[in-house]
């Protein structure tokens, strides 16, 4: 077992310290960085010169030992693709890519710097030790065996230098050894030997040693290896890395492998698991660093037992890992292990395997990594003396040990996440620099009982320490580097503490104080550390104290030397020089007696201080300090003041002067106490220590004297001999300065005649007296002590008063009717009054009694026997003589009620003596019935509380009532008419699942129930938290999810400081404000900065169940600068500066206000705000300012949640305004002329149009006030009837399709067979004979899409063929998107290299802004799947609800008036040319359905009375079926209805033999030619496919022949060719234009249908054009890639990119959608509403042009309808691009690692095997072409594809071949 240290966290430096000296200590600490521009990979150092080279993006830098830059060399960025194979000149579509440095080795031997970055596949270079800018080797051209690194981003990389050693030639050369992860890219390499030189058949950087064991693919990404650390060690090399122990199990474990130097094949690679904390909770390795510990740490873990002795010379692992993520835990552990004892375990697991069958004890200690037949190894044992300590070709390896059998190394348990180590030995203490992920480093002594005494200041917080951390040659400096920072700090602080105090404190194992210097030192800088005492250890030892003086104390008003004992002195040499300092104003010279102690002279008592008031001493420090300015120690030394001793008890001055610590002597004559001498003797001196000879006066009696009697007091005088015949006076305090004489009564006894006192505020007090001697005034010893009381108080009534003790002689006086001394009364009564009863509670009781009632009053008796009787309510009540109180209280358990006595009545008390008190109360008998509770449910933890409601519930008190759920006590927190308990804690196992019963117990024998009352569910779970930070100010939003809140009351948000003496404390609280059953919100409370740098654990209490929040963090309050720009214009943003702003901050939750007007925040960095200011200038406060042209300053205040900070104060540009008479001589002026020019013209043309105008004005009034009605109220209506579906969308019940459906419909259903297209019935008609043979030979040709080649000429081939037409290309196109759905990133290859070249195409020979206008090719259509692919997800969490939205407003808009079902026209449309021309009359029904064979219920349904037939099933399946997607509900014609007006029903149909005919025409049946009423009741039934009996289909038959006669048929308006003809029989020509001009009217219908849908088209194009949330990286890594083309070709300008933009998204994607909502939603999509929408979608597309729309009167009206919002809409696209060229890009990696996820989620549910099978027909139809295109190609020829097709033909198709 690991003896596990403990970490007293945090242990920083002492609390005292003010900040400003921390500021202050901070600039004294001597920093040297550096900083680049790009971010740090790696740091290594060149062991020889001191020298530092940072590995960084794009950059080499080389440093100086001081960080001074000599030299930097750029890597990139380079010109690169993630598929390219280097050279890049090779390559196609590169682009300009980041050079990450992944490897950074130094090579003393030859000068070189092995550097190895992230392009070209990892290749590496040598670069000059000297000179990094003279690079001395590089090639890209020798191939995949010098691909060294990793392309990946977060594929970590190491390596060693090391040796080779060629034993056939007895040669060695210096190679370098690599452990990398799997990356997709890279070569497959995990562990690899390189080479540095060209030697014989190998080049540099190649890969020298095979060993397919570490070397082969499948298993790298099965164990996902990570790799930290590299080192060599005494013929050694090892790796230290964390991997998953297999593919079934994700978790990382952390193991160290190991390969013997000379094994040139890996046969000696063995790993061995590292277990780290308690049940290898630290699990994954971040760092580490091996070194030499201290012989105290070499002590600590030999006696720990993990290994056998630890010699301090030995090297040891110091290793720092993680526990995992999904802990929500942030801690971390620093692990111990010797090398001795991971050598001896590694030896263990080999021999094991090789001699003892994979066991050790009989248990498998043997893992066999990266195979999948495990038994087989370690069964065969070789022969006992064979060496095997480097394996052989003959054993089994790689070896691993099994988990059980790993290595525990001691730990130490830290707060956060260690990403760095480094390990110092100081004197023999070890000492450790541990980074974490905030950018700190603190410092932690190694030890028995470990602890972080401090940390490195001055770092910059919040970025991660690299694991590269080290020391300087002579480990003065540690080299600490952040993200884009090199700092070079010293590792310890000791001079900046200047005194021995704060150097101890320090508890730093560098420091110490140096006492003869007076510094805080390193041990070796003191120059006589060495001497006994000379240098006091910092974390051991305590500062040089003055033990004691000889004499230990002196008069102040005396002198002379003194002895100083210091026991820890350092040797004082005779060339040291001690003085002491007294008072800092007297100085002494010291020497050293014999006996080893200072020798000091006193100061003169005129340098003495004063005595401070109420002391009778003054203390003065010393200081002892030794040559001249080095101080040893301080103390105080007391100077003593005998004539200030009397102070301290006036009344006892002689006392007090002898019994003092000092020397003192009293003067019995003169009255005065002073220094002892002997020069003054006789009997009037009293000497120290002689208290007995005081004189003094004591022994007072009587002692008890009472209130308002004047009582004689004789007392006894001492030692007063020589105040023989003396007069003394007596008095105190309470005698208000009234002195009285003494009388000598015989000897020594004295008497005073009393006084009478008066006092009323307590019993009793104490008086002591004083005696002065009458002569001379002064006082005389006196412990004179008397108590003095008063019979009255507290004693109210007769039985009180005679209960009092009878030492006080009290008495019951009626006349006075109080109780007095018995001297002060004639008048005693014997007898007490009656019993007086004042109040009884409680003032009900339940019927059955068993309940305690206390009964209140006065003269209750004396004592508890004196109760004789008590009855209540006229039952016997049960007298409890231990809750008696005298006189005052009574109290007793009353009994049963008798049922035929009355229920209410007095409470009767008698006492000794027969004498009884009535109460004018009354108590009532009841019983308590509980009627209401609430909640009836709640968490197993408890904290409910339950509120009960009833009658008389009342009754008893509060202690009387017990409540129980189940057999849980829930405790009474209420008590009154309402009843309110709250729950205790469930603690069975298993929470029952039936509801508890509640039991209220009223006392001891009635009890109600409430049966089935309660139920105790199982406590809430907490899922997340989200935001995870706050900063300390708190106020910020933070959500917790889960499940199961809703069964809480109260939910508190609380914060607790860990100490290192307390638990856990509360500090701060914050109740939710918001709370449903899966999401609680909080406001983060409030922390103190009084507890920064202590440990904050933020916890969830929900009622009594309480959780901590692991992953919830605290940051400090960010910091502001000054604003720099104080003027700012209406257009300029406001830049704010700082640090820390996106730690727990971001730009939506922050807030800025400009005065009081808010300021939108635009983006948030951690550094930076970003603020748009307000549009126009807040108006100024007086009119004096507004008249003034100058602006005001305004305060910037920025608030993160509570916190609010004023930046500065800002003021707007002053502007020039135009002086007025120049407006009225440039405007005004001219406009009066036009007015007057138009006024003349307007008279002579409005005279010949004033008739026609009266005629149309009344109507065009009635029609604009109609529109403006119409519009406002049917929006009204629209909102309101559209909030079912508006429940509908936030329940989540939008009918969204799967992803298979949805690929199905927008690839497929627009082709020719449409839905029974084979794509989507996924059938083929293979032979099953031939399934197998087909199977394998389409996955053949599967695998041959797969070849880039063969694919591009694939499709070049197909698109060189006339009859290849376009629905040819979308379909084809459509076949390869499925068929290559599993390699999404290869398809987007594919189809980036034929944008390519479509591009080119139409940027040299034809008109770019054509392109992808139309699908005329097959990557064109490529385009379109993939946006859709890639925006699926998006449609379902973000553009797709206000879609739903629209489309369902559109509908419900349209169907809510007449729609013609033959015409197809509406009243209320979008579009023109479906507009109803004509008014049709028509009323709302409101219609009683009944579902057939689906019980009683009644679903109300809004119909048309001019609806067909068909129309009205429709909106009956609508609303009866709303829950169910459309596939799911039954068809229009499937169901019939049946209208029931009174005992018969009758089928409605849309025609049949009653239907009207007009002339040639038969109109279809409506509700109104059925004559069907309001509220009218009809039945919905499912068509029966039953045989009809022959009379019923006799009828039909006849029905059906007569309706057949005629097929011309109208629903509400007949076709306008028909009524044109009769109107020309009977009209003139002007008639017809009429009609035609009145039919133009209804126009208006579609701005008010327009107004009314207004918000929901906002909201759509709001969700699709809005850059500032969520984008797909698909949009913003194909912009991306439209910009970097345009940016490589003249004649691209914005408008060209801007027209691609739109033809790739708007237009490929978001209009198809939009005009096709059933291809995302599972609805119905009616003519009606496509028409509609294509209006929607016009709009959309007009949004998206750069050119401008002139409009006239002659404009259609679609395009006139939203004319106006078009300029907002082309504004929110320009904004959108803009956005999203703004965002930080989408890196390949990104998008590759997006799309794989995409290909892992959704490929198994596509038809794959159809798609290649239909796109094999189309390779069968153009086999020839396709064979000799191949053929003609030298790629494909060399790649074997013309055979490989040939192949596949032959299996497929039995096609004969060459073969």
């Amino acid at each position: 077992m690991a003896s596990r240290l403990s970490l007293l966290l945090p242990f920083l430096l002492p609390i005292c310290l003010s900040l400003s000296r921390g500021e202050e200590e901070l600039q004294k600490i001597p920093q040297l960085s550096f900083t680049t521009e790009t971010p740090i990979n790696n740091v290594v150092q060149d062991p020889g010169s001191g020298r530092i080279y940072l590995g960084a993006v794009n950059a080499i830098f080389q440093l100086g030992p001081a960080l001074n830059q000599e030299a930097r060399a750029e890597t990139g960025p380079k010109l690169d693709s993630r598929t390219c194979t280097p050279p890049p000149s090779a390559c196609q579509d590169t682009k300009l890519m980041p050079n990450l440095n992944k490897l950074l080795l130094v090579h003393p031997a030859n000068g070189s710097l092995i550097v190895c970055g992230s392009r070209y596949k990892g290749i590496c270079s040598l670069l000059n030790l000297t000179n990094v800018e003279q690079q001395l080797y590089y090639s890209d051209s020798k191939g995949e065996r010098t691909y060294v690194a990793s392309i990946e981003d977060n594929v970590n990389v190491v390596g060693v230098m090391s040796t080779y050693h060629l034993r056939d030639i007895q040669d060695e050369f210096s190679v370098f050894v690599v452990g990398k992860g799997y990356g997709r890219m890279d070569s497959t390499k995990l562990i690899s030997t390189r080479i540095l030189e060209d030697r014989r058949e190998w080049v540099v950087f190649e890969s020298i040693v095979e060993a397919s064991a570490v070397q082969t693919a499948p298993f790298a990404p099965k164990h996902q290896h990570d790799f930290r650390h590299a080192f060599k060690d005494d013929g050694f090399v090892y790796f230290l890395f964390s991997r998953t122990r297999d593919g079934t199990d994700n978790k990382n474990l952390t193991y160290v492998s190991r390969i013997c130097e000379s094994d040139n094949n890996y046969y000696s690679h063995t790993e061995l698991m590292l277990s780290c904390g308690p049940g290898n909770r630290y699990n994954k390795v971040q760092a580490a660093y091996v070194a030499i510990p201290g012989k105290e740490l070499a002590q600590s873990l030999t006696e720990s037992g993990q290994s056998s002795k630890v010699n301090h010379m030995e090297k040891v692992l110091f290793m720092v890992a993680s526990s995992p993520e999904e802990d929500g835990d942030s801690n971390s552990a620093l692990c111990m292990y010797p090398l001795k004892a991971i050598n001896e375990r590694l030896e263990d697991i080999i021999n094991a395997c090789y001699f003892d069958m994979g066991s050790i004890g009989g248990k498998p200690a043997v893992d066999i990594p990266y195979f999948s037949k495990r038994d087989e190894f370690c069964k065969t044992p070789i022969a006992p003396d064979t060496l095997v300590t480097c394996g052989a070709d003959f054993l089994p390896s790689p070896l691993a040990s099994k988990p059980e059998f790993g290595l525990k190394g001691q730990h130490v348990e830290v707060r956060g996440l260690l990403t760095a180590v480094a390990i110092a030995v100081e004197n023999d203490h070890t000492i450790a620099f541990l980074g974490n992920d905030q950018g700190e480093v603190s410092k932690a002594h190694l030890k028995g009982t470990s602890e972080i005494f401090g940390k490195i200041p001055g770092l910059t917080a919040g970025e991660r320490v690299n694991k590269n951390l080290f020391f300087d040659h002579g480990e003065d400096y540690l080299y600490i580097t952040t993200e884009k920072k090199i700092t070079r700090v010293p590792v310890q602080t000791c001079n900046l503490k200047t005194d021995c105090k704060s150097c101890i404190d320090l508890k730093d194992p560098y420091c110490g104080w140096c006492v003869l210097e007076g510094r805080c030192t390193r041990r070796s800088e003191c120059r006589r550390a060495e001497e006994k005492n000379g240098w006091l250890w910092s974390p051991g030892r305590e500062c040089v104290k003055i033990l004691s003086f000889s004499p230990p104390n002196l008069s102040c008003h005396k002198t002379q030397q003194v002895e100083i004992n210091i026991p820890s002195l350092p040797t004082i040499s005779a060339a040291d020089r001690l003085r002491c300092v007294f008072q800092e104003d007297f100085r002494s010279k010291g020497s050293m007696s014999g006996t080893g102690q200072v020798i000091c002279n006193l100061p003169n008592p005129a340098h003495i201080p004063a005595t401070p008031e109420g002391q009778d001493f003054v203390a003065v420090p010393v200081k002892i300090f030794v040559n001249e300015t080095v101080e040893l120690a301080t103390r105080e030394f007391k100077f003593y003041n005998c004539s200030a001793t009397v102070r301290k008890a006036e009344n006892t001055p002689c006392m007090s002067c002898v019994a003092s610590p000092w020397g003192c002597q009293w003067n019995t004559r003169d009255h005065t106490c002073s220094d002892t001498t002997d020069t003054v003797n006789g009997p009037h001196i009293i000497k120290q220590r002689k208290e007995p000879r005081c004189p003094r006066f004591e022994n007072p009696d009587p002692v008890l004297i009472p209130v308002g009697f004047q009582t004689a007091i004789g007392f006894e005088g001492i030692n007063l001999e020589q105040y023989e015949g003396r007069a003394f006076t007596i008095g105190t305090e309470l005698m208000r300065s009234v002195e009285e004489e003494v009388t000598l009564v015989v000897g020594q006894f004295y008497n005073f005649n009393g006084f009478k006192f008066s006092y009323d505020k307590s019993q009793e007090t104490n008086v002591l007296f004083y005696v002065k001697d009458k002569e001379s005034g002064k006082k005389i010893d006196s412990t004179l002590n008397v108590t003095l009381y008063n019979c009255s108080n507290g004693r109210q009534d007769c039985s009180l008063c005679k209960n009092s003790d009878p030492k006080y002689s009290c008495l019951w006086c009626g006349h006075t009717k109080s109780c007095v001394y018995n001297q002060l009364c004639d008048h005693a009564s014997q007898q007490c009054p009656d019993p007086l009863i004042t109040d009884i509670i409680p003032r009900y009781g339940p019927m059955l009694g068993g309940i305690s009632v206390t009964i209140l009053g006065s003269n209750l008796g004396i004592q508890q026997a004196d109760i004789k009787r008590i009855s209540v309510a006229g039952v016997p009540c049960i007298h409890q003589p231990d809750k008696y109180s005298v006189s005052t209280s009574v109290v007793c358990e009353i009994g049963r009620l008798d049922p035929e006595k009355t229920s209410s009545g007095p409470v009767e008390v008698e006492v000794e003596g027969g004498k009884r008190g009535t109460s004018t109360l009354e108590f009532t008998y009841r019983d308590p019935i509980p009627q209401e509770f609430n909640p009836s449910r709640g968490p197993k933890a408890g904290g409910t509380l339950i509120t009960i409601k009833g009658m008389a519930l009342d009754t008893g008190s509060q202690a009387d009532v017990h409540i129980t759920v189940g057999t849980v006590e829930c405790v009474v927190e209420k008590f009154g008419p309402e009843i309110a308990c709250r729950t205790g804690e469930y603690r069975d196992d298993k929470v029952p699942s039936d509801q508890l019963h509640i039991s209220l117990k009223y006392g001891k024998r009635t009890t109600t129930v409430i049966d089935n009352a309660f139920q105790y569910l199982e406590n809430p779970i907490q899922v997340d938290v989200h935001p995870r930070d706050s900063f300390k100010c708190g106020g910020r939003n933070i959500a917790v999810s889960g499940s199961g809140f809703d069964i809480i009351q109260t939910a508190v948000m609380k914060v607790k400081c860990l100490r290192e003496d307390l638990l856990a404390e509360p500090i701060a609280f914050q109740k939710s404000h918001k709370k449903n059953d899966t999401v609680i919100e909080f406001l983060s409370p409030t922390v103190n900065c009084s507890y920064e740098g202590q440990q904050l654990k933020v916890y969830v209490q929900l009622d009594n169940f309480e959780k901590e929040l692991k992953s919830f963090d605290y940051h400090p309050d960010p910091t502001f600068n000054e604003l720099p720009n104080k003027v700012i214009t209406e257009a300029s943003i406001i830049i704010v500066t700082g640090q820390g702003f996106s730690k727990a901050m971001t730009s939506k939750e922050a807030q800025a206000y400009l005065g009081d007007v808010p300021c939108l925040v635009n983006t948030l960095q951690d550094d930076k705000l970003f603020l748009d200011p307000p549009s126009t200038q807040p108006r100024a406060r007086s009119k004096r300012h507004r008249r003034d042209t100058r602006s005001e300053p305004l305060d910037l205040l920025i608030m993160f949640g509570k916190g609010e900070w004023v930046v500065g104060s800002v003021q707007y540009e002053r502007k020039y305004e135009v002086p007025l008479p120049i407006i009225i001589s440039a405007v005004i002026v001219p406009m009066l002329l036009i007015i007057g020019v138009s006024i003349f013209c307007y008279r002579r043309k409005s005279e010949q149009a004033e008739r026609e105008y009266e005629k149309v004005k009344h109507q065009l009034e009635n029609l604009e006030e109609s529109v403006r009605d119409r519009c406002k109220k049917e929006f009204t209506d629209l909102m309101i009837e559209m909030e079912d579906h508006t429940n509908d969308v936030s329940e989540g019940r939008m009918p969204f399709l799967d992803y298979k459906t949805y690929t199905d419909r927008v690839f497929f259903l627009p082709s020719k067979d449409g839905a029974n297209d084979v794509m989507i019935t996924g059938k083929l008609d293979i032979p099953e004979a031939r399934r197998a043979t087909v199977t394998q030979a389409l996955n053949q040709f599967s695998n041959l899409l797969n070849s880039k080649t063969f694919l591009i000429t694939f499709i070049h081939t197909l698109e060189g063929r006339p009859e290849f037409n376009a629905r040819a290309k979308v379909y084809f196109a459509s076949l390869l998107t499925v068929a290559l759905h599993g390699k999404l990133e290869y398809y987007t290859d594919i189809m980036r290299s034929l944008l390519l070249d479509l591009m080119e195409s139409y940027v040299h020979s034809k008109n770019p802004k054509l392109m992808l206008r139309r699908s005329e090719t097959v990557v064109e259509r490529m385009l379109c799947n993939w946006m859709s692919i890639c925006l699926y997800q998006f449609l379902r969490d973000s553009a797709g609800e206000p879609l739903y939205k629209l489309f369902r407003a559109i509908k419900h808009q349209i169907e809510k008036g007449p729609v013609d079902a033959k015409l197809k026209k509406a009243k209320y449309t979008l579009n023109d040319t479906r507009l109803l021309g004509d008014d049709v009359e028509y009323c709302v029904l409101n219609l009683q359905v009944l579902v057939q064979s689906e019980g009683p219920d009644v679903t109300p349904v809004k119909v048309l009375n001019c609806d067909t037939i068909s129309q009205v099933k429709e909106k009956i399946i609508e609303q009866v079926y709303r829950n169910q997607p459309y596939t799911l509900r039954p068809k229009v014609d499937s169901v019939t209805l049946e209208w029931r007006p009174g005992s018969t029903g009758q089928i409605l149909s849309d025609l049949d033999l009653t239907s009207q005919k007009e002339g040639r025409w038969k109109r279809i049946n409506t509700l109104a030619h059925y004559n069907v009423r309001d509220n009218a009741t009809v039945v919905l039934s499912r068509v029966k496919h039953t045989q009809y009996n022959y009379d019923q289909n006799q009828e039909s038959q006849e029905e059906r022949n007569a309706l057949l006669e005629d097929d011309k048929v109208f629903h509400l308006v007949r076709p306008m060719e028909e009524l044109d003809e009769i109107k020309s029989k009977r009209g003139s020509l002007k008639d017809k234009s009429m009609t035609k001009a009145i039919t133009e009217i209804y126009l208006t219908r579609l701005l008010s249908v327009k107004g009314t849908l207004q918000q929901f088209v906002d909201d759509f194009f709001r969700s699709v054009l809005c850059s500032g949330a969520v984008v797909p990286p698909a949009i913003k890594y194909f912009f991306d890639f439209l910009d970097e083309q345009a940016l490589k070709h003249d004649n691209v300008d914005e408008e060209t990119v801007h027209i691609w933009k739109t033809n790739s998204l708007p237009l490929r994607f978001w209009v198809n959608i939009l005009k096709n909502p059933h291809f995302i939603f599972d609805v119905h999509v009616s003519e009606m509403v496509d028409s509609s929408l294509s209006v929607v979608a016009q709009t959309f597309m007009d949004a998206c042009t750069k050119s401008e729309h002139k409009l006239s009167r002659d404009s259609p009206s679609n395009k006139l309808l939203y004319a106006k919002e078009i300029s907002t809409y082309k504004k929110m696209v320009d904004d959108y691009y803009k956005g999203i060229r703004q965002m930080v890009s989408v890196s390949d990696q990104d998008m590759n690692t997006h799309l794989a996820e995409v290909s892992r989620t959704h490929t198994d549910k596509l038809n794959t095997e159809v798609a290649l099978h239909q796109l094999y027909q189309y390779a069968s139809k153009y086999y020839d072409l396709i064979i000799a295109a191949l053929e003609d190609d030298p790629v494909a020829q060399s790649k074997h594809l013309t055979l490989r097709l040939q192949q596949i033909a032959a299996a497929l198709e039995h096609k004969s071949t060459d073969l």
